[in-house]
């Protein structure tokens, strides 16, 4: 069915007089003007939200670098390490730039080197038995060391501490040990290795008598320290070396263990030293003794400072020497060494007496009955006194300074102080 004729407007293209498809239509945003986009109606307004404006950040500033006389003034405490990590840093860049100031902070760093003096990192000779009385006194041991043998535990162990870091050559440094024998002074040269041999044999002799075994063996020969000693030295075709020190340290922590679980009574038990005898807690106490005195010549020997015992401990042997004095009097006395007793009195009755005073740690006063062992001393009958510093007593008592050598403060007959003081010397051996 024919319609009505289209217009050339109508949309459609004609082509030879024919209606053709229209072309496809331009997007809304085509801007080319024969194909202007088609309006849109308005959209409704979006409700308007206020919007806060952003805060302004003020640009950061760097603070000004303090000034020359602020950073001088902060020398002193920076030389103490005393400025803040800030502080530090400001002065020490400005020690690059002032030669002035440099030179200021060496001399007070030095200044303060002077103010806090290097220590001896070497530990205290009493800390050990501090830790230990500590330690004992929150928790009291089940089996006590008795008083008697603490000396000899403390003095082996300082002088284990002592041999500790020694090295294969310092086992070999020369020591000489030296004694007062009759009249004159006597000395014999070994090691330090030779040393502790020497104290192993000795000590030797208070196994034997506990009936452990003896560090000889059972081929020892029968006598005093100086034969076992001998015997030992001799012993062996090679130097004794630093393996010696395993044996003597194990005796010792036995020697110790088995008194402690010995009990009571066993501190009288004798100790026999070849020309005499000594309880078993006196024979703690003299081997403490040597043990220290020993000690101090291993010491000596490498250049190394060694304390003296603790003070309760330097009484104790200090004491045991004083005991031993009037018995080692009479026996110069029978050689021919000392001079005559002015009057033998009995057994416990009150005879002649010399005050010894002895000063410093481990110090206190004894009477030592002048002209028989039994006799009593008496203070009425004190014909003599002696004062002597308490280490200067035990060096001469182990003959390591002569009676003459001995800084005495002396009142009285002098006879009998020099016979005193010859006694003194003469309870030294090897």
């Amino acid at each position: 069915m024919n319609g009505p004729p289209q217009s050339p407007d109508d949309g459609y293209e004609r082509l030879g007089g024919q209606a053709r498809i229209p072309g496809p239509r331009g997007a809304a945003d085509d801007l080319d003007p024969g194909h202007a986009p088609r309006s849109l109606p308005p959209l409704p307004p979006m409700p308007s939200t206020p919007v806060a404006p952003a805060p302004v950040v003020p640009a950061q500033v760097a603070p000004p670098p303090p000034s020359h006389a602020v950073l001088k003034s902060l020398l002193g405490a920076w030389a103490l390490a005393a400025c803040s990590a800030e502080e530090t840093q400001a002065v020490e860049d400005h020690l690059t730039e002032c030669a002035p100031c440099a030179e200021e902070a060496l001399r007070l760093r030095d200044a303060v080197g002077l103010l806090h003096p290097e220590e001896n990192l070497d530990l205290k000779p009493l800390l050990r038995s501090r830790v230990l009385e500590d330690c004992l006194g929150k928790r009291p041991a089940r089996i006590p060391v008795p008083v008697w043998a603490s000396p000899y535990d403390t003095e082996t162990a300082r002088l284990d501490a002592l041999l500790q870091d020694f090295g294969d050559s310092e086992w070999h440094t020369p020591v000489r040990l030296k004694w007062f024998e009759e009249e004159r002074r006597r000395s014999q040269r070994t090691t330090v290795a030779g040393v502790i041999g020497h104290l192993l044999t000795v000590d030797g002799l208070i196994a034997s008598a506990l009936g452990l075994d003896d560090p000889l063996g059972p081929d020892a020969p029968k006598g005093g320290p100086t034969v076992r000693t001998e015997h030992f030295w001799g012993a062996s075709v090679n130097p004794i070396t630093r393996q010696v020190r395993d044996p003597w340290r194990e005796q010792g922590h036995t020697l110790v263990r088995t008194v402690s679980f010995a009990g009571r009574g066993v501190a009288e038990l004798a100790v026999d030293y070849g020309g005499f005898a000594l309880p078993l807690g006196d024979a703690f106490l003299e081997r403490a003794f040597e043990c220290w005195v020993h000690a101090w010549d291993i010491a000596e020997a490498v250049d190394y400072p060694y304390e003296p015992p603790a003070g309760p401990h330097l009484h104790g042997m200090i004491d045991l020497a004083a005991r031993l004095l009037p018995g080692a009097l009479a026996q110069r006395r029978r050689a021919g060494l000392a001079a005559p007793a002015r009057g033998l009195v009995a057994a416990g009755a009150p005879g002649r007496t010399l005050h010894l005073e002895i000063e410093g740690s481990g110090g206190g006063g004894w009477d030592i009955a002048l002209d028989s062992p039994g006799a009593k001393p008496s203070p009425e009958r004190t014909v003599a006194e002696i004062a002597l510093d308490g280490i200067e007593f035990c060096q001469l008592a182990a003959g390591h300074i002569s009676p003459e050598e001995a800084a005495v403060g002396q009142h009285g007959d002098r006879e009998a102080i020099r016979d005193v003081l010859f006694a003194a010397a003469s309870l030294s051996r090897l």
